[in-house]
């Protein structure tokens, strides 16, 4: 009889054989495609020149060090949407007048494509860090509200009113009771706003350069360096890839008592 850890290390590498299974059937239909060339080199090189350029790129510390601007600008602007999302969501969820006044500011600029203000930050705030950090802000403050206002507003009224017969002050309600229920939508937040925040430095990295991972792959594909061109792309979507795995293990860790997306 196989023991519980063996068992457990089989359903393991089940689930990461059935994950890795389709990508890996993609890689091979790259590989066929080139090798009887279908597509010339310079549009679709083979995936080993670009393990090949992957590698050169790495061992010259390109990849590391752009990869690190464009998470350190993605990070800050998350971080500040999620200070500012919670804070909001919170208030609009308890305070009447505050709800009032957002959710028809919220309605009017949510569904406008953020990417829209990059003339106008770059013109504010210059070509550096801080234009694109406050875009991804703006990009992802919203997400953040909106999750963070459903949790608290879905959180049980006879826990409220429980806490608030034993004479709670607001503060402690929102910090004691309301913070904490709130948490797996505000997790769940941050894992949706996540690839917008990327997605965003990115996209103004490309657009107004500055280094970072955008800037590097318009620069690589102005002179038709294509094996560059692609190894940037998959660098983009196994960050993507990673952080999300990343958020995932950590709401696991932190919501042991939420069952949604346990199994993962």
């Amino acid at each position: 009889m196989p023991s519980r850890a063996m068992t457990e290390l089989m359903g393991v590498a089940q689930r990461c054989l059935l994950f890795v299974a389709p990508l890996l059937l993609l890689l091979a239909a790259w590989q066929v495609t080139t090798s009887m060339g279908y597509v010339r080199p310079l549009f679709l090189p083979p995936p080993g020149s670009v393990a090949e350029q992957f590698l050169a790129l790495l061992q010259a510390g390109e990849i590391l060090e752009q990869l690190a601007i464009s998470l350190y600008r993605a990070f800050a602007g998350l971080a500040i949407a999620t200070a500012v999302g919670v804070a909001t969501g919170l208030m609009m969820a308890r305070i009447s007048w505050v709800n009032w006044i957002c959710d028809p500011l919220i309605s009017f600029v949510y569904p406008a494509p953020k990417i829209v203000f990059i003339p106008l930050f770059i013109l504010y705030f210059g070509m550096d860090h801080l234009s694109k950090i406050l875009l991804v802000a703006l990009t992802c403050v919203f997400p953040m509200i909106i999750a963070t206002h459903q949790g608290a507003s879905t959180v049980s009224r006879t826990l409220v009113w429980s806490a608030e017969s034993m004479g709670t002050s607001e503060r402690r309600l929102l910090s004691r009771v309301i913070l904490p229920a709130s948490m797996p939508a505000i997790l769940t937040g941050v894992r949706i706003t996540m690839p917008a925040a990327l997605i965003t430095a990115f996209t103004c990295e490309m657009v107004a350069g500055g280094g970072g991972l955008g800037a590097a792959l318009v620069f690589a594909q102005r002179f038709f360096e294509t094996p560059t061109v692609f190894v940037y792309i998959l660098v983009m979507l196994m960050t993507g890839l990673v952080l999300d795995l990343a958020l995932l293990r950590l709401r696991n860790v932190l919501l042991p008592w939420h069952e949604q997306d346990k199994e993962l």
